[in-house]
């Protein structure tokens, strides 16, 4: 499988369980590994025959900076699930960052793999 990936796309957006994290945005990083068959595009040379990280980091970023979840875990969900309804992506690997969420620890989040069969399963089926 080939894979297609953009690592620390930063934004700015409401994150977290407690009052105060509710007030202000916080900066998070995303991580982003998502299927795709590059090979017609590896021959063609074309655009149009790949999966567009540009629209990909767009889309991700417009929807984490409009978002305002309580947990990491769910925007994370979120994002995967946009990137597999809105994309051609079989397979989606999605790794949140909060950096400074926990004092002594330089970075804390989570990691997920969702594929296009797993949008049919789970609690927001």
């Amino acid at each position: 499988m080939d894979k297609i990936f953009l690592k620390e796309l930063t934004t700015e957006t409401v994150i977290g369980i407690f009052d105060w994290e509710r007030e202000v945005k916080q900066t998070i990083a995303i991580d982003l590994e998502m299927s795709a068959d590059i090979r017609r595009a590896a021959l063609s040379d074309s655009i149009d025959d790949t999966l567009n990280y540009k629209a990909v980091a767009k889309r991700v970023l417009a929807f984490v900076q409009e978002s305002r979840f309580q947990l990491v875990e769910t925007l994370s969900e979120r994002v995967a699930r946009l990137i597999l309804t809105e994309f051609p992506v079989e397979w989606v690997r999605v790794t949140l960052h909060k950096p400074g969420a926990i004092r002594h620890s330089k970075d804390v989040g989570v990691m997920i793999e969702r594929t296009r069969a797993d949008l049919g399963a789970g609690p927001d089926a």
